[in-house]
């Protein structure tokens, strides 16, 4: 079933906003962000480092940590206000969902929480400004990510998670079901006004899948697959370049040293105007995932990054897509 957005939710989501993750090896991730995908460095410490885009004036929109495992630590949003984390922390309070306020480097009021699917979620309401660097073309390099724009996040409930962030006021702008039935495969979920911040695909999980960075132009993307290349990061293209269906992107997927997934990505559309349907796509239809090319491999699909601690569930929806393997005729 279809979920209806709560246009006056408890608190104000206003746009994805950063993402933490635990690194074996820090250097080398650092290295990689920096020279491949080409995020600034913002501010390195012992055990952390925090990087942005160049248009970014927040402080940070990913943050490496030193770890023993590689494991997606949290998935972060911006809320507007102060106030908006006071409400969130009466409104999960009223409705049962585990919460606590937590102090974090050069974040305003910060609220963790796991979401109905076991998304470990962070809210933020705001950080510490640093100099923009979206005219600095002289630092342009790797991809020159502008922006974190989305995140997509592979779930054992699809209907279960878009129910309960189109209830915190996010709207579904694409969707994925079952052929003939409203039975969610996957979920598109924004609020900042173009096609996605959340996304929500069936699979083993909660994992988080990838996050993504906005890039200037299609150029961007090629220049990144030859500075991986030239790096000897060329192996860790894990899909593209190509164009989705879904959101009408150009897309590049790397994985980093420790297997995490980042995507470059350019081109999507506005999605604001409240009377716009959502575009819904037949789980047959391989255009949704790539307009044009082969399908990607199966550790695209069905690789990902846990979460600490988090249990891994299987599906409900067991059938799987088809992958770059079944259309090679590959086992």
């Amino acid at each position: 079933m279809l979920p209806k957005t709560n246009f006056t939710p408890p608190f104000a989501i206003t746009r994805a906003s950063h993402v933490s993750l635990a690194v074996t090896d820090l250097e080398r991730s650092r290295d990689f962000y920096r020279d491949v995908i080409g995020l600034v460095v913002t501010e390195e410490t012992d055990d952390a480092i925090y990087l942005r885009g160049l248009e970014e004036a927040a402080h940070h929109s990913l943050v490496l940590g030193r770890g023993a495992e590689a494991k997606a630590l949290r998935v972060g949003l911006r809320v507007r206000t102060d106030e908006d984390i006071l409400a969130a922390e009466k409104h999960f309070a009223e409705v049962g969902i585990e919460h606590q306020r937590v102090e974090k480097p050069h974040q305003g009021p910060t609220l963790q929480f796991r979401d109905p699917v076991g998304t470990h979620m962070e809210l933020t309401s705001s950080m510490d400004v640093v100099p923009r660097k979206m005219q600095n073309f002289n630092e342009f390099v790797g991809g020159a990510p502008q922006r974190l724009d989305h995140y997509q996040v592979v779930t054992y409930d699809v209907q279960a998670a878009t129910d309960f962030w189109t209830g915190l006021g996010m709207r579904m702008s694409e969707y994925t079901a079952t052929d003939g039935t409203d039975e969610l495969w996957g979920s598109w979920m924004e609020v900042k006004g173009n096609t996605h911040d959340l996304v929500f695909t069936n699979g083993r999980g909660p994992r988080l899948h990838h996050f993504a960075y906005a890039v200037p132009d299609g150029s961007s993307l090629l220049h990144a697959a030859d500075v991986a290349g030239a790096l000897g990061f060329g192996d860790e293209i894990d899909r593209g370049p190509g164009r989705h269906g879904i959101s009408n992107a150009l897309f590049l997927y790397l994985r980093d040293p420790d297997q995490h997934r980042v995507e470059l990505f350019n081109t999507h559309y506005q999605f604001i105007d409240l009377e716009t349907p959502p575009i819904r796509w037949d789980t047959s239809n391989a255009r949704r995932a790539q307009l044009w090319g082969m399908p990607a491999s199966r550790r695209w699909f069905y690789e990902a990054s846990e979460f600490p601690g988090e249990p891994v569930n299987e599906p409900q929806l067991m059938a799987g897509p088809g992958t770059l393997e079944d259309y090679l005729g590959l086992h």
